[in-house]
């Protein structure tokens, strides 16, 4: 179980989105490719609830299910496989049920319409309809690795239509303040476009013209 000190931060952040944390935050560790959002358009952020998972076992994810605190991301190593599909619909609402924020893994899901329809977060590699055992019982809250990035419980993970990323639950205040002040330079930029300048009058880039 995992906690931010401020409650609604990871929505904040969430809302601010990858891209511009990433660009305000060099210590994030990005995800690297291959991983995509089921329900494109939804961003959700949360401390990790960490599973390695067996691959063509889904006890493990049983097992997390049950231990989820509100508000956690759960992220699963199913070391890449996608000759089966742990996590589906059935899944998705046990988490709901348990105020989960979302799932990030590299393995498959299945059930991609319903997933879709239930409003639940999901970024997997892929999508598989062939069924699990319920025999291993894989590791929970131990450091993982997805997509390059290690995971440790607790990292605050975000994700969105852009990427995945994870931070340190040190110092998510001055990433969060960092992001918001971007955002609003943008907003600014935005406005000024609109108003007719271009780029270059904005960035201060006429000279290099």
């Amino acid at each position: 179980m995992t906690a931010v000190a401020e409650p609604d931060l990871p929505s904040r952040l969430a809302a601010l989105g990858t891209a511009t944390i990433g660009e305000v935050a060099p210590q994030a560790r990005l995800f690297g490719p291959g991983l995509h959002p089921v329900q494109p358009g939804r961003a959700f952020a949360g401390p990790a609830a960490t599973v390695r998972c067996a691959p063509g076992d889904n006890l493990a994810l049983h097992r997390a299910i049950a231990r989820l605190a509100p508000g956690e991301v759960l992220v699963v190593d199913y070391a890449n496989s996608l000759e089966s599909g742990p996590f589906g619909e059935i899944m998705a609402l046990a988490c709901q049920m348990r105020g989960c924020a979302g799932l990030v893994t590299n393995g498959a899901v299945r059930d991609l319409a319903r997933l879709r329809d239930s409003g639940f977060g999901v970024v997997a590699r892929g999508a598989a309809i062939r069924g699990t055992t319920k025999a291993d019982p894989g590791e929970l809250g131990v450091p993982i690795t997805l997509a390059g990035t290690t995971v440790a419980p607790g990292d605050l993970v975000v994700a969105d239509d852009d990427a995945v990323l994870a931070l340190s639950p040190d110092g998510l205040g001055a990433v969060l303040s960092a992001a918001e002040a971007r955002q609003a330079k943008e907003e600014e930029m935005m406005r000024r476009l609109r108003a007719g300048e271009t780029t270059l009058r904005i960035m201060g880039l006429e000279e290099r013209d």
